[in-house]
């Protein structure tokens, strides 16, 4: 199935910083909205970040505001989520998502496309 492929998760203490990468490995999404959701054990999956097919636009969720990047490089066909001053709280499974839907991705309703998702650990 193809399907985009996250990396980069892994452990760091709070303060840290990780950058994940979600690669189109035989999925050309450079016409496609992509976005980076989560989900913690016991709760939902929810937005943290959006990116426009451009690259031009972007939104984020309000607790990823000034410590979160979402990026793209149309050339390397990847999107970045680049994650500073991380807390506890970050923890997670981070997942990459694509929709054909213009403008903003921020709705799992609208993903056509989900990455397997990579884990990301705070550590306090």
């Amino acid at each position: 199935q193809v399907q985009p492929v996250e990396s980069g998760g892994g452990l760091v203490q709070a303060g840290g910083s990780l950058r994940l990468s979600c690669a189109g490995s035989r999925f050309d999404f450079t016409n496609y909205a992509m976005a980076w959701f989560r989900q913690a054990p016991g709760k939902e999956r929810e937005f943290v970040a959006g990116i426009n097919y451009s690259g031009a636009t972007t939104l984020y969720a309000d607790f990823a505001e000034g410590r979160f990047t979402i990026s793209r490089d149309h050339a390397k066909n990847t999107v970045y989520l680049q994650m500073n001053s991380l807390k506890p709280e970050d923890t997670a499974v981070y997942y990459c998502a694509a929709s054909v839907t213009p403008g903003i991705l921020s709705t799992t309703s609208r993903v056509n496309h989900w990455g397997q998702g990579t884990q990301v650990t705070v550590s306090s």
